[in-house]
């Protein structure tokens, strides 16, 4: 855990309640009352940071859009997940609130039909294999998962009761031919919360729509289609109506987050806003809405999307790149922004990754008195420290800004770099391994926070999946040491070395380039020697700047 000091801020005052805000479509947002969590976080609402209060003390209800599981999750999902498995991670582990997180699984789908038809199988099968595949991939990503996955075929009737109510309170209603149409117009200016909802053009559906903006809630069944008893007869919910009601199951009237994609936020987080709150007849059901920002391929204008079949799929990309880089990938552009994924964008988080990780065997090795360096400057590493401590809190209270914080810690690592240059003989100074000790372990304490642990990367798994060969490796570079030492050795104090030793060091120079093919790195830190076992150039293929292979 990295927090520190009392984190929630109190009960915001109900008679000091700040103004209400206008968002640029000139929605009202209403500020919510409870608990001030010192968070400053963008909400799509109201266009504008504002400050995160919850309406529990030390808990925040957050609801998330699902997948649609027709097909294999690919990388724009996996970036907006990661983004915000990171958000949650931040609030838990740095602020100290708990999230009770709830996820919608749409099992049900025109989508889900039509690959049921093209593979011969049932919508049921499709939707479970898919599902199945999709939280593999999260946990193969290191995504925490929700508390809990709601599917929407088990929650039809709460679907059913939910459309009733909101007929009952005059904001839908019934066609001839069995469908439920919502009715915005009976909402007036409350529709259109977000930019580009006035005057967008509404979904397709019966001729008998009151208003081409009014949206489905529930759909007559067709023929060779899944199908429930309603009361206005066979059929099945429409897109939108699902998550009100799974997040009302679960929340009640009110909720402090909703998250999803920015392409969700009209026509869906729309029509969610207008049902919930037409439904619960409340002014504001979720407070904060937050939009990731889209997953771009370089070069491409166009956001990776299975109908554009421009896509990776998890699964093949964790076959180049570990969950780690991936984080680091994401850890470098702001939550709410795009982002242009390609091979060369990897490799520069690979290589932060490395540099890091890199700090760690350095400083561990200086911990172990295996390298010989100038005496720390002790005050200014434990200065560095506190201002990475500081900085990294104060950028992720606002707006999780975790460019600035990884900014922070790569700071401290290049100080703590700066410290460790080796020499070649011991001059029995002053060491100060404790200040180094705190360093590292702030440093994993932070990438922990985000996902990321440096001692369990891909490399490591991957050549440490052999048994004992980090123990062979050990003994190796020991023995390497030893011979080197040896032929370094002048017991007269005389100046160059022995000629008959000169092979003995042409050879250790040697097996240290030999290694490296085999991804293990040798650093000669002047009389000593320290070493690092890494993913083999032969598997790090250039790919160039293009498009990802």
């Amino acid at each position: 855990m990295i927090r520190s000091g009392k984190v929630l801020r109190g009960l915001v005052s109900l008679r000091g309640r700040a103004p209400v805000r206008h968002s640029a479509s000139g929605q009202a947002w209403l500020p919510p009352r409870g608990f001030d969590t010192g968070i400053k976080t963008f909400n799509s609402l109201s266009k504008e940071k504002e400050a995160l209060i919850l309406a529990r003390e030390g808990t925040a209800t957050w609801y998330s859009c699902g997948p649609t599981v027709y097909d294999h999750a690919h990388l724009g999902h996996a970036c907006s997940y990661v983004r915000f498995d990171i958000l949650q991670r931040i609030l838990t582990r740095v602020f100290g609130i708990t999230v009770i997180h709830a996820m919608v699984i749409t099992d049900i789908d025109d989508k889900i039909i039509r690959r049921s038809w093209e593979e011969n199988v049932s919508p049921a099968a499709v939707a479970r294999l898919y599902e199945e595949e999709f939280k593999r991939d999260m946990l193969s990503l290191k995504v925490v998962p929700p508390a809990v996955y709601l599917r929407v075929t088990e929650n039809v009737h709460h679907i059913v009761a939910f459309i009733e109510g909101i007929i009952r309170n005059g904001h839908a209603y019934a066609t001839e031919e069995g469908d439920v149409y919502f009715d915005v117009e009976s909402i007036g200016e409350r529709y259109g919360k977000f930019v580009g909802a006035v005057g967008s053009h509404g979904e397709p559906g019966s001729s008998n729509k009151r208003d081409s903006r009014d949206f489905a809630l529930w759909k007559r069944s067709k023929p060779q289609e899944p199908h429930w008893e309603s009361p206005w007869g066979r059929g099945r919910p429409g897109w939108h109506i699902e998550c009100s009601t799974v997040a009302s199951h679960m929340f009640g009237s009110q909720l402090d987050i909703h998250s999803g994609g920015i392409d969700l936020a009209f026509p869906h987080h729309e029509n969610e806003i207008a049902q919930s709150e037409a439904f619960h007849q409340c002014g504001q059901w979720a407070n904060y809405f937050l939009h990731s920002g889209h997953l771009h391929l370089k070069g491409s204008a166009e956001k990776m999307s299975k109908s554009l079949k421009n896509y990776i799929t998890i699964k093949d990309f964790l076959r180049s790149y570990s969950a780690e880089e991936f984080r680091m990938f994401c850890l470098s552009i702001k939550y709410r922004s795009a982002v242009d994924y390609s091979d060369s964008s990897m490799m520069e988080a690979r290589t932060s990754l490395e540099t890091i990780c890199t700090f760690i065997s350095a400083a561990q090795a200086y911990m172990r008195g295996q390298v010989h360096c100038p005496p720390v400057q002790e005050a200014l590493l434990w200065q560095s420290l506190a201002e990475a401590k500081s900085n990294v809190r104060t950028a992720l209270a606002d707006d999780f800004d975790t460019p600035r914080a990884v900014g922070a810690l790569m700071n401290l690592v290049y100080e703590g770099n700066r410290q460790l240059q080796p020499v070649s003989t011991a001059e029995g100074g002053v060491r100060s391994p404790a200040v180094l000790g705190a360093t590292v372990t702030y440093i994993r304490d932070v990438l922990d926070v985000f996902g990321i642990d440096p001692l369990h990367s891909k490399e490591a798994e991957a050549l440490g999946g052999g048994g004992n060969l980090q123990a062979v490796v050990e003994q190796l570079a020991h023995f390497r040491s030893e011979v080197r030492a040896f032929a370094l050795a002048r017991p007269d104090n005389k100046p160059g070395m022995y000629p008959d030793r000169v092979p003995l060091l042409k050879a250790c120079d040697t097996l240290r380039k030999d290694l490296v093919p085999l991804g293990v790195v040798i650093k000669d830190r002047g009389a000593t020697s320290t070493w690092e076992i890494k993913q083999s150039p032969r598997e790090q293929k250039d790919h160039g700047d293009g498009q990802p292979t």
